[in-house]
């Protein structure tokens, strides 16, 4: 079965520092493009961060210069480094595959809060 499982989600103050990881099975993922979404309540959900293969990265302007999308491909993993956290990156962060085939795989999301 296709599974994508998000972890690193927590509370951190403002100006913190939070690294979530996704770890992937049950389909090709070295040939798919990975990404980072998040949904803020009452917001709709937004792309953060997208890899392609190889490691060709691009940012939402609201994030660029402080998050940072990698992955590695011998351990099905996509990882998002975020640093200086806000307030208004607080939000339910989805990791995201759209398999080279033309289908897209989310995975159940993990919550990360930005208060003080």
């Amino acid at each position: 079965q296709v599974r994508l499982v998000e972890s690193g989600g927590g509370l951190v103050q403002p100006g913190g520092s939070l690294r979530l990881s996704c770890v992937a099975s049950g389909f090709t993922f070295s040939s798919s493009v990975m990404s980072w979404y998040r949904q803020a309540p009452g917001k709709e959900r937004e792309e953060v961060a997208t890899i392609t293969d190889p490691d060709n990265a691009s940012y939402a302007d609201s994030v660029q210069g402080r998050f940072t999308i990698s992955r590695d491909n011998t351990k099905n993993t996509v990882n998002l480094q975020m640093n200086i956290l806000k307030p208004e990156d607080t939000a339910v962060y989805y990791c995201k595959a759209r398999h080279s085939w033309g289908f897209d795989f989310w995975g159940q999301g993990t919550q990360v809060t930005v208060s003080s």
